[in-house]
């Protein structure tokens, strides 16, 4: 899952949720160098993560991009599943998204000190160009796909895949709801036991 989901995920603990927000760029045991609610939200993800990885669901969505993308279908399909949440934000949540996101961003600014390096280099473009908010939309979806885009190393066309999106989209939209019920019910109880 991309960011938009795994802060949402977090609830409305604020420690949680930076720990989520952060863990990608958080290496190894490094995670031990922050508070203990903030590790629960780094351990959090890579839970998250995991589970997402090993959904059948997911993986299906990978593969019909695979042959196109290779490495980075997972990644087109996360971005994918932030666009389905944040298009059927109003099923998951009572809060507004541009009133979420501008509480999330005003946390973050708050706390920009703790962030590793590599987002306190990733966050003001972020907020800049309102990432969360842009998931909303396809054209938002596009923008951030490509953006990432002129970011890779490698030709990625990730912009590209707004095609298959739209040729596939109630196949993506559909599997997304089926698989977004199990991912709450998996991380209610991981909550509990981290």
């Amino acid at each position: 899952m991309n960011y938009l989901a795994h802060i949402y995920l977090s609830g409305v603990n604020r420690e949680l949720k930076f720990g989520n927000f952060i863990a990608d760029s958080v290496a190894g045991k490094q995670y031990k160098n922050y508070s203990e609610t903030i590790q629960k939200g780094i351990l959090l993800h890579r839970a998250i993560d995991d589970f997402t990885d090993n959904h059948n669901i997911f993986r299906k969505h990978t593969k019909l991009l695979f042959k196109d993308y290779r490495h980075y279908s997972r990644v087109i399909v996360d971005l994918f599943y932030d666009h389905f949440l944040a298009s059927l934000w109003s099923q998951y949540n009572s809060q507004k998204l541009e009133d979420f996101t501008k509480e999330f961003y005003d946390q973050i600014e708050e706390e920009f000190e703790l962030l590793p390096d590599k987002m306190k280099r990733a966050f003001p473009y972020m907020k800049s160009q309102n990432w969360l908010l842009q998931f909303e939309t396809i054209s938002g979806l596009e923008l951030i796909l490509e953006q990432m885009e002129n970011r890779t190393k490698f030709d990625s066309n990730l912009k590209k895949s707004i095609s298959n999106l739209l040729e596939n989209y109630d196949v993506f939209k559909n599997g997304f709801v089926v698989f977004f019920q199990d991912l709450q019910i998996f991380v209610s109880s991981k909550i509990q036991s981290i």
